[in-house]
């Protein structure tokens, strides 16, 4: 395991890509080896919410005549990457309760309001669309 581990820290540090990714808050080496590996630099995808539903972190539409109806999330594409970054915005969430510091932020006011799962994986979705604009813009977080 520790092997296994030591290949991918290698990996990772020697990828530009990765250790941008890396910066992301929720998103650990593992993470972005894990998504430059699968996705790469991103061009297969128009734009980062197609990169979220490829990895099904938007929720399901089920639309019809007149108003359409949101479900919860599909979880029909990759399971490990989808499930890396929702445990890594977990970690963010738990943070972000604890610290001050974080106060009037976004993630907060959202925990405010919807269940902590329910914003952990709103979380993962904008990691996910931060993700696809650092790959696909080439630039730093």
């Amino acid at each position: 395991m520790d092997a296994l581990d030591a290949q991918i820290q290698r990996w990772h540090r020697a990828q530009a890509a990765s250790r941008k990714l890396a910066a992301i808050p929720g998103i650990g080496p593992l993470t972005a080896s894990a998504l430059v590996a699968t996705i790469g630099d991103g061009q297969q995808f128009e734009n980062g919410r197609q990169l979220a539903a490829w990895l099904g972190l938007v929720p399901k539409q089920c639309s019809g005549v007149g108003k359409p109806t949101l479900l919860g999330i599909s979880k029909r594409s990759d399971v490990y990457l989808r499930t890396l970054l929702i445990h890594g915005a977990r970690t963010v969430i738990r943070v972000a309760k604890c610290q001050s510091d974080h106060a009037g932020s976004w993630l907060v006011r959202l925990l405010g309001r919807r269940n902590q799962n329910v914003a952990a994986v709103a979380l993962a979705n904008k990691n996910a669309r931060i993700v696809w604009a650092l790959l696909v813009h080439d630039r730093p977080f």
